[in-house]
């Protein structure tokens, strides 16, 4: 094992109890972590995006909307919604998918997936799609109604490790056209901070749409907005 892949494990590790505890602590210290989360994420991107195109107020606009505009709204709402066990339901697939990606990849290689990203491979694509399912046996133990064995279940599992797969797809085109190979160094082993969460920044959203709907989702937001012009 490589003194890489040590420092891998263990800061992933450490961020995966950290998260456990600001997800079940109360709400408010939730909501504290998923905009410093979003803060830092930001950050970085808007770092990225300087370095392909410069500066751009409408590109750092759409950047700011999305990291706290759609997935910070999503995440608070994913929580209050289907509760801290559902959340980190859907963070242990991320990670799972992302783990199974690794793992598998490493392992057996092959043909690349992309020329975006020449480390993945389709092995480590299946590797993903076949670990993101582990979550949905592990959860089946705590409450068989809520994570049974049904199609739906199964199909948010691939969906989740689908969406984490091309957030990681996007956010490596991104560093390959800005010409760095990490987003940041706030974490060993992994880079930066959208280094860890390029997946989940986007897999999270489709959880919370996947189980309100789009149609759904969009109506609370033309609430949120109507209501915001109201008040001005």
């Amino acid at each position: 094992m490589t003194k890489e892949l040590k420092k891998r494990i263990i800061t992933s590790f450490l961020l995966f109890l950290l998260a456990v505890y600001c997800i079940f602590i109360n709400y408010a210290i939730f909501l504290i972590a998923i905009f410093l989360v979003s803060g830092l994420a930001f950050y970085e991107i808007s770092l990225i995006t300087y370095r392909i195109i410069g500066y751009s107020f409408l590109l750092g606009l759409l950047c700011l909307l999305y990291v706290f505009g759609i997935f910070a709204f999503t995440a608070a709402g994913l929580y209050l919604l289907l509760g801290p066990v559902f959340f980190l339901y859907i963070l242990s697939i991320c990670i799972c998918s992302d783990i199974g990606g690794y793992i598998i990849g490493k392992k057996i290689g092959g043909r690349k997936l992309t020329k975006i990203s020449p480390n993945k491979t389709i092995s480590g694509s299946l590797g993903s799609f076949c670990f993101s399912i582990a979550p949905f046996l592990m959860f089946y133990n705590f409450d068989k109604s809520e994570y049974s064995y049904s199609i739906n279940n199964f199909l948010l599992c691939l969906g989740v490790s689908l969406v984490c797969q091309l957030g990681d797809i996007f956010i490596s085109y991104l560093k390959r056209k800005a010409k760095v190979k990490d987003t940041g160094r706030i974490l060993p082993g992994h880079g930066g901070m959208l280094d860890r969460i390029d997946g989940i920044i986007f897999a999270i959203p489709f959880a919370y749409i996947y189980h309100i709907g789009l149609t759904d989702y969009f109506e609370i937001w033309i609430e949120i907005i109507s209501n915001a012009f109201k008040n001005l």
